[in-house]
């Protein structure tokens, strides 16, 4: 029999009484700004409530015009706005769920002419400069918030969450980095929290025993932010002001240190949350790069916190906490923190999904109903895409193979998983495996198959997903034995010499650079380690790369431009500090006993070389296609197979797991 985990104890937070630990955290969607799409919305949240959570919290919506995140509707106002939400809070209830609106007010952070904040001083990552807010453009919003709360309890929600944390308004007034006043509203502590404290207690009174959740930056991270001593003091002020519950942020968003991102450690802040729960009654809720079932249940188990906020992890897998009440953890569709369809999409004015679960938010581009009959379907090719392809169709009822000439799954994600940073990527092939398994795929790995073989055996459908090459270099001396591509350095067939090239500045070049320069062997960076490394508790120390690594590239301009939105800051920081040289508008000429022959447009230059690794492209490897077609089977081709390019995980999972789903 298997013992009940923690996470799914009931818990009393204010009137209501939650039916697990995890909270659904706080994500833009992306689908804030457009109430005519409020019905996704309303499924997206209503799966995660099927799924076990305890308590979900919408992404945040502005108390008024000024609040907005981008220059678009984002506010909950007026009362005709009302029936909209309840597109949302409807579909939720009915599936058992309880579900808060957050109530963000963006202060400088918004991405608009119109923005306020306590003083006029510019956020490094905004291009204007906020108007200082009046005394009674501040009594105001203090208003504002209130009804806001109030419309929400018509719209059916069961409260609110405040947020507070990470660099918005209310951040702003409570740091003196953001706060220059020198009215009741600035100067000593008590006055900078005065804004926040109004804010709880015109809510409480507003909504009477409706929830409040108020989210706190357990961790400033920031120069001129708050100190722990005034954090846990706001926390006991804030209690006493009739919040029900504290949810812990971590950092800025100006903040120079990941805090959500790969390179992370697992609950690596999890230290600032327990502190905060120690001097509050009320139950205070952990996040941040908290994405494991046993990570969750050990900080509840251990007493750091009550509750965990997953809102990642909740986008990677609805079924998250139901999977954990069956005794089947192992099921759970591990978040790897790329943040490449989540916060990279809502950065760049798209509506947000998960690289791991294309079904986050496409919710009705699926089916769950099982196949009108079930075919014999032939997977060749295991890496992401096929994956994706076969866990979908098996689901549906099909009798899937999945070949792979691999010794394992994975293709380009198993070495991904080797990159310093990048280890959760393992985590995720070690749970599409269970999974695979459980949707009854039959998997075969070290097989290679042909043609002839899967006409004679006669499947209904085939799916080509035999994924990619590395492109090789064609200069002079570019068959020398000291070239190699990137497969050969990742799988270790190879091992790099002290003096690498690497040539190429996509996304494999820095990750190959920065495996290179870390040689870590897989092993995950500690949480001292990365507190260290990132100056959280004194200044940063930088350890010495292992090896002397140049990146070349042909074309010009500045490395790092196709990394991600919302990580590739970290990677570049990370290789310019392990002083990994980077080297742009470059003519490969020749390799030979010297190095790298180049040409720049200042002159020549060799670069020494023991080690030459070829990052430039791949080609897609779908021979196998052709020959199939000919043969008269019916055949897809997806993923890389049937477009390289810049390798697109994302892409690849969507593309395998809409086909799979409609088979």
């Amino acid at each position: 029999m298997v013992a009940r985990s923690v996470l799914l104890d009931p818990i009393r937070v204010g009137t209501a009484t939650l039916k697990s630990r995890i909270v659904m955290g706080s994500m833009h969607t992306g689908l804030e700004h457009h109430p005519e799409r409020f019905d996704e919305l309303g499924r997206f949240y209503a799966e995660r409530a099927k799924g076990g959570a305890g308590l979900i919290v919408t992404g945040g919506f502005a108390p008024n015009f000024a609040g907005r995140m981008k220059n678009e509707p984002g506010t909950f106002e007026r009362s005709d706005q009302v029936a909209d939400h309840k597109k949302i809070t409807g579909p939720v209830r009915a599936a058992g769920g309880r579900i808060l609106l957050q109530i963000l007010h963006a202060g400088r952070y918004g991405y608009h002419p119109a923005v306020v904040a306590p003083s006029p001083i510019k956020s490094p990552i905004n291009r204007d400069v906020p108007a200082e807010m009046t005394d009674e453009q501040i009594e105001e919003t203090i208003g504002n918030y209130a009804t806001t709360a109030r419309l929400a309890m018509e719209a059916g929600y069961d409260g609110v969450e405040i947020m507070g944390s990470e660099g918005y308004l209310v951040s702003e007034f409570l740091a003196p980095r953001t706060n220059h006043r020198t009215d009741r509203w600035g100067g000593f502590l008590e006055n900078r929290g005065r804004f926040p404290i109004s804010v709880v207690k015109a809510v409480r009174a507003a909504i009477g025993d409706g929830l409040i959740s108020y989210r706190i930056s357990a961790l400033e991270l920031v120069e001129g932010g708050l100190t722990q001593d005034e954090t846990l003091w706001l926390a006991k002020e804030v209690e006493k002001a009739g919040a029900d519950c504290i949810s812990t942020g971590i950092g800025w968003h100006e903040a120079a240190v990941p805090t959500i991102a790969g390179p992370v450690p697992h609950a690596a802040f999890i230290d600032s949350t327990r502190r905060l729960k120690g001097v509050v009654k009320i139950p205070v809720t952990a996040s941040n790069r908290i994405n494991l079932p046993e990570d969750a249940a050990q900080i509840i188990a251990e007493g750091s916190a009550d509750l965990v906020s997953m809102a990642r992890p909740l986008l990677a897998d609805a079924e998250f906490v139901n999977k954990v009440g069956r005794g089947r953890p192992d099921l759970v569709n591990v978040c790897i923190a790329c943040n490449q369809a989540c916060l990279d999409h809502y950065f760049t004015d798209q509506v947000i999904s998960c690289l791991v679960n294309p079904r986050a938010v496409r919710e009705n581009e699926f089916s769950d109903a099982p196949a009108t009959s079930a075919k014999r379907v032939a997977v060749v090719g295991a890496g992401v895409a096929g994956m994706a392809a076969a866990l979908e169709a098996g689901r549906r009822g099909h009798h899937v193979t999945l070949f792979e000439s691999a010794p394992r799954i994975g293709g380009q994600f198993a070495l991904a998983a080797v990159i310093p940073g990048k280890e959760d990527y393992g985590l995720s092939l070690k749970s599409y495996e269970a999974q695979l398994a459980e949707a009854g795929v039959e998997v075969k790995t070290g097989t290679v198959v042909d043609a002839e073989v899967l006409k004679r055996e006669n499947f209904d459908e085939v799916v080509v997903s035999s994924g990619v090459s590395p492109r090789l270099i064609d200069i002079p001396g570019g068959d020398d034995p000291r070239v190699v591509g990137y497969t050969d350095i990742l799988t270790g067939k190879v091992k790099a010499g002290e003096r690498v090239v690497v040539i190429g500045g996509g996304g494999i070049g820095h990750d190959v650079a920065l495996f290179l320069a870390m040689e870590t062997n897989g092993r995950r960076q500690t949480r001292e380690e990365f507190f260290e490394r990132w100056g959280i508790e004194g200044k940063p120390k930088h350890q010495p790369a292992r090896r002397q690594i140049t990146m070349v590239k042909r074309s010009p301009g500045a490395f790092g431009r196709t990394l991600g939105k919302s990580t590739g800051w970290i990677l570049r920081q990370e290789l310019k500090d392990l002083k990994v040289r980077q080297i742009a508008e470059a003519k490969y000429r020749k390799v030979d006993s010297e190095g790298l022959h180049i040409a720049l447009p200042e002159g020549d230059e060799v670069l020494p070389a023991d080690t030459i690794v070829v990052c430039a492209g791949q080609e897609s490897d779908r021979a196998i296609a052709d020959v199939i077609a000919a043969n008269g089977q019916t055949v897809h081709v997806i993923g890389g197979a049937r477009l390289a390019g810049e390798l697109d995980a994302k892409r690849a999972i969507y593309e395998g797991a809409i086909l799979g789903n409609r088979m």
